[in-house]
């Protein structure tokens, strides 16, 4: 049974493609979480590298992240806007410096929470073999050259 998103990417891609059918079951489960949690990925990832206290400016976030500074700054100003995040100038230079509230370091821990149930649901619809498999074929493709 395919429960890939068939309509996101075409049936004869899917047929001769290992990558899109990763790709596809890593956007399914991307999309499954973001309507749980109603947090887009790039949100999650954002919060995710300001936790423990962190602070960093815009530029060092897109940077860890791989992401165009464009699209942190936007996400950023949402952030700020939700009183997830506070925003304050660097004591040098002209960076803005990003740093969780605690409005945001509770609604980080409600979407590791979201996601942790979700693994565990994921876990338990699986026998222990099946994730062990998994998981090697998933260490082994992610150490493939092309």
């Amino acid at each position: 049974m395919n429960m890939l998103p068939s309509k996101e990417i075409p049936e004869e891609i899917l047929n001769d493609s290992v990558l899109a059918h990763i790709a596809a079951a890593y956007f399914a489960v991307g999309k499954r979480l973001e309507r749980k949690t109603q947090c887009s990925a790039t949100r999650g990832f954002i919060l995710s590298t300001l936790r423990d206290g962190t602070t960093l400016n815009q530029n060092q976030i897109a940077t860890r992240l791989g992401f165009d500074r464009t699209v942190v700054h936007r996400a950023i100003k949402s952030l700020a806007k939700e009183g997830l995040v506070s925003e304050h100038r660097a004591k040098s230079g002209r960076a803005i410096q990003v740093q969780l509230t605690v409005k945001g370091r509770r609604y980080r821990e409600r979407l590791i929470s979201a996601r942790m149930t979700a693994d565990e649901s994921v876990r338990r619809q699986m026998t222990e073999e099946e994730r062990e498999t998994l998981l090697r074929l998933l260490r082994l493709v992610a150490e493939c050259e092309f």
